[in-house]
């Protein structure tokens, strides 16, 4: 567990590898407030401007900073990460669906994300991650400086491992913690594998009734089917064929036979968990193999652009025909 942590803390300077031309760019700030830290990340968005890169730390990824937003009308999407993740593991998704059309925003969890794992595993996190998506949505919709050209009501979450419980919390979802006692050792002195054994609860989770529609990628799962009958909007569910850190092809395939609606369901041949994080440099590929390598015949790249392809079509029909694609400028020659 400890290497594929630092393998997951890297993702933070992953070179893009996938995309063609970039999006708007802009830093995030959710601000403090008497009872929460303040949040942490980026908003992606439409914009004509020429493809350039955005320099994050020693991460280059396509986009332009600060770039003027094309038109208005546009839905939201949030992204949550995944443990120990950070706010740019799925950036070639967020860049997709920015050059089609939409507004996407995403935050680094606190105490949970490659920077600080103070409580990557305590049962708390398992609280707090619903409650900052939702903080992020108030920020969106009530205080970023460009909320008027959002479409008003046309929300989308995308949620990777604990992101994708986190997805299925704010979408209804009540979890039943006992169910990760599979998770722990006989034996475990880690934090959450005695909260549970002793029975201890989080607050109940609020649903977030402005999400309409959900993109839960091969997420970590505390749900039984009572835990998941009151989820009534449209769900894209992806497992991975092998899976990974804690999450297994039985787990994910539960969550689908227990939820109240059919989901779009996918299961990509090959795929191992991490297969879903962006795809890898070479050199970081070399660096951290444990979240950069793919079970032999896959191409992460290939398959992203399927992904990417897929998650688009989702939102574009369950949030709003006004997704309306954005023609990017040509690239500056170089």
């Amino acid at each position: 567990m400890p290497n594929i942590l630092r393998a997951l803390a890297a993702i933070c300077f992953s070179a893009a590898a996938a995309t063609t031309h970039g999006a708007g760019f802009s830093f995030v700030e959710v601000p403090a407030d008497a009872e929460a830290p303040a949040l942490r990340g980026a908003v992606w968005y439409p914009c004509r401007a020429p493809t350039g890169q955005v320099h994050v730390g020693p991460m280059r990824i396509p986009g332009v900073e600060d770039c003027a937003m094309e038109g208005d009308h546009w839905p939201l999407v949030v992204f949550s990460h995944g443990s120990g993740g950070s706010f740019l593991g799925h950036h070639d998704t967020a860049t997709a669906l920015a050059d089609a059309g939409f507004v996407v925003a995403a935050i680094s969890h606190p105490g949970d994300n490659f920077q600080d794992l103070s409580r990557q595993g305590d049962l708390s996190v398992f609280e707090s991650r619903p409650v900052d998506m939702r903080r992020l949505v108030d920020h969106m919709v009530g205080r970023w400086p460009a909320r008027a050209k959002l479409a008003p009501g046309e929300i989308g979450f995308f949620g990777f491992s604990r992101g994708g419980y986190t997805g299925l919390v704010a979408i209804g979802a009540k979890p039943d913690f006992k169910v990760g006692l599979s998770l722990c050792p006989a034996v475990s002195a880690r934090p959450i594998c005695q909260q549970i054994r002793r029975n201890e609860q989080p607050r109940p989770p609020r649903r977030d009734a402005r999400i309409k529609a959900a993109v839960i990628v091969d997420p970590l799962s505390f749900f039984t089917a009572e835990g998941l009958k009151q989820v009534n909007v449209p769900v894209q569910l992806w497992a991975s064929a092998y899976g990974g850190d804690g999450v297994t092809p039985e787990s994910v395939d539960t969550v689908r036979r227990h939820l109240p609606s059919p989901p779009d369901w996918n299961t990509p041949a090959k795929t191992v968990h991490f297969s879903y994080l962006a795809p890898c440099s070479p050199a970081l590929a070399q660096a951290v193999p444990e979240i950069c390598s793919d079970r032999p015949g896959f191409d992460r790249v290939a398959f992203h652009q399927s992904f990417n392809a897929k998650v688009l079509a989702f939102f574009r029909t369950q949030l709003s025909a006004a997704a309306r694609p954005v023609q990017a400028a040509p690239p500056i020659s170089r």
